[in-house]
């Protein structure tokens, strides 16, 4: 068998898996929830921080799903492998001629498309129907910007939830793991870290490294890169670099480190996954 034919059959099968958990229907819900009430409410408002119309709709609805894109990403893929090898599945599966690496690849690959695909679907008809609905303008550099910001935070908390569902064998352990791990990185964005700084005099550049090496600070810095550059609007940690590197460079490293930290945590996962015990 060859190894595109061992991938689509992985993927079938992980497909078949996530639509009758329903996760994927719960996950479009939500962001077609999102999406509606950000369109019919956030329209109507004049301006905030120098964005109007459908670049206010865009803005307020991906800044809302970088607390949820985590979340959802971790919950998709922690309990995605331990659970096959807990209901025995992976020991049916791999008494086939299957590699491990490529049915790792082949679920990693499903899970991070059901979650980023209704995403951008919802992403790019946000703009379209406030077109024909309000008659407003498409900023398509906008929406690109968002979508690349988005797509690489869903990345990056993907391969990290590969990662926690290969070294946590059990599957309940594995979601209290991938909350603990949302909640941290939801938690210690730059204005709480500044708090703790404050309060027990800590070092400010440790604290802005700290807050930078968090993905979805880095991806808040990135999505606002091109906003006024006021402490207010960027913070501490993203005012600071974009006096330093300019907003540009801002928007390239806050979306490029997501997705190494997504990589590097796939990679640890796929080497344990090929080398350790399977079942």
């Amino acid at each position: 068998m060859s190894r595109r034919t061992e991938f689509a059959a992985s993927a079938r099968l992980d497909l078949m898996d996530a639509l009758r958990s329903r996760w994927v229907v719960s996950n479009g819900v939500l962001y077609a929830i999102l999406a509606t009430v950000f369109v019919f409410v956030a329209m109507r408002e004049s301006n905030v921080m120098g964005f109007t119309g459908t670049t206010r709709v865009l803005m307020s609805f991906a800044h809302a799903l970088l607390l949820l894109l985590p979340l959802l990403s971790l919950i998709a893929t922690g309990s995605s492998l331990n659970r096959s090898r807990e209901d025995g599945a992976l020991e049916l599966l791999f008494s086939h001629p299957l590699a491990p690496g490529d049915y790792y690849l082949a679920v990693t690959s499903v899970r991070f498309v059901l979650v980023a695909g209704p995403l951008v679907v919802i992403m790019l008809a946000m703009p379209l129907y406030a077109r024909v609905a309000f008659g407003d303008d498409v900023p398509w550099v906008f929406v690109f910007r968002s979508l690349v910001v988005c797509v690489s935070l869903a990345w990056c908390f993907t391969g990290i939830g590969m990662f926690v569902s290969i070294w946590v064998s059990s599957p309940a352990r594995a979601m209290t793991y991938a909350l603990l791990i949302w909640a941290a990185s939801v938690a210690l964005l730059d204005f709480v870290l500044i708090g703790l700084m404050l309060r027990w005099r800590l070092n400010a550049q440790a604290v802005f490294l700290l807050a930078s090496l968090n993905p979805v600070q880095a991806s808040r810095m990135a999505l606002l890169a091109f906003a006024d550059p006021e402490l207010s609007v960027l913070g501490p940690v993203g005012f600071y670099l974009a006096g330093k590197i300019g907003t540009a460079k801002l928007f390239v490293l806050g979306s490029a480190w997501p997705c190494v930290c997504g990589a590097a945590a796939w990679w640890l996962g796929r080497r344990a996954f090929r080398n350790g015990d399977l079942v």
